[in-house]
This record gives structure tokens, C-alpha cells and sequence, in this order.
């Protein structure tokens, strides 16, 4: 190290200890008196940013970020500044996944004991979700088949039929098409969730195979 160098390093030091002996010297008389009586001593910066000590924080600082220093000043416990229920809310989000990932990992270590048992419980699922959409697709089907022909009847009566004579639709042709026609809503309905829960299943046993290689080093 240069002479110049060494300066320069005596002089940031002893800047150093100026600041820390001013500081603490605005604090002494409260030093003091934690030092004799035993109570905690707190650290607070107000709004200007000036550093105070107490034995009590005031009101309007006590939801800030706190520090609790011994007679020497020297920091011994930090208090976290208050948070606010979005804060709070984001910390139990995070609490939650944590334990649900948790909860998770020892699912899978528990309830299996190999790759293979997961795909062939995966493939079983599957298989039977499939059965369902195929059952599920044959039906609906069916009802559209019933539909047409429904439709069909309904164009020889009035107001649909083009002829002067035709008769007005029987009360069974019209509940018949209304019913008919929620049916096929509700089975539409019903192959769409049974596809989409396909789908998220497959996902959930890759991730599940994926994670359960990993806990247990498997490559």
C-alpha cells in the first residue's frame, strides 16, 4: 500500500469513529439510563432522518423497522417494521404454498414407491376419463340425431311451413325440442369439463413423476 493510500485509509476511519461518537453522543443520557435500570433501549430514525434512543418508541414510528441496542449502542435484537394486511396477505400466500408443496413431497413419498406405479395408477385414470368422453360423446350424438329429426317434423307445422294449411306445432313437438335442446347443452357442457379435467390430470401425474425423480434423485 502506497503512503497516499494508507492516508486515505486513516482519514475514512477516523471519519468513521467521528460519526459513531457523535451518534452515540446524542443518544447518552438514554444509554445511560437503560444501562442502570436494565429496560430495553430501542432505535428509531424519525421522518428527517435523525436517529434517536428511547425507551419507547413513539406512537408515530412504532410501525417502522426498530432496532434494540444495549448500554454500548450496539445493535442486540431487530423488530420488523409493521406490515400491512396486503403484506400479511402475501406472506400467508406464501406460508401456505410452502406448506402445500410440503404436504405434496411427502404425499407422493408415501403413497408410492416407484415411477411405474405412478403411470400405471396415471394410465388407469386416464383410461377411465376417456371411457366417459367416449360414452359422453356417443350420447350426444344421439341427441343431435334426435334433434334433426325433430327439427324436420317442426317445418311442416306453422311458423316454419310455407303452406296456408299447415296446422299450428303440438305442444309435445315444441316441449320435446326445448327439452331435446338442453339436453344436448348440458352434454356439450359436460364433454368439455371431462376433456379439460383430461388434460389437467395429465399434467398433474408429469408433474407429479417429474417431482417425485427429483426427492428422489432420479435421472
Amino acid at each position: 500500500m502506497t503512503g497516499a493510500e494508507r492516508r486515505d485509509t486513516d482519514l475514512k476511519h477516523l471519519v468513521w469513529i467521528i460519526c459513531v461518537i457523535v451518534l452515540l453522543g446524542s443518544g447518552a443520557p438514554a444509554l445511560a439510563a437503560a444501562s442502570s435500570s436494565g429496560r430495553k433501549l430501542y432505535k428509531w430514525v424519525d421522518n428527517q432522518g435523525v436517529t434517536h434512543f428511547g425507551d419507547r418508541v413513539p406512537p408515530e414510528y412504532a410501525s417502522q423497522e426498530q432496532h434494540v441496542v444495549n448500554a454500548q449502542g450496539v445493535e442486540v435484537e431487530r423488530l420488523e417494521a409493521q406490515k400491512t394486511p396486503e403484506q400479511q396477505a402475501a406472506d400467508e400466500q406464501k406460508r401456505q404454498e410452502a406448506q402445500d408443496r410440503a404436504n405434496r413431497d411427502r404425499n407422493l413419498l408415501s403413497t408410492y414407491g416407484s415411477v411405474q406405479e405412478i403411470e400405471r395408477l396415471r394410465d388407469q385414470r386416464l383410461a377411465l376419463l376417456t371411457d366417459q368422453i367416449k360414452v359422453t360423446s356417443q350420447f350426444l350424438e344421439n341427441l343431435d340425431g334426435r334433434m334433426k329429426k325433430l327439427r324436420a317434423t317442426a317445418m311442416i307445422f306453422k311458423p316454419y311451413s310455407a303452406d296456408p294449411k299447415a296446422q299450428p306445432m303440438s305442444d309435445q313437438v315444441a316441449e320435446d325440442l326445448v327439452r331435446v335442446g338442453n339436453d344436448i347443452r348440458t352434454q356439450e357442457e359436460n364433454l368439455r369439463e371431462k376433456r379439460s379435467e383430461e388434460t389437467a390430470m395429465g399434467r398433474q401425474f408429469e408433474s407429479d413423476i417429474a417431482r417425485f425423480k427429483e426427492l428422489k434423485g432420479i435421472h
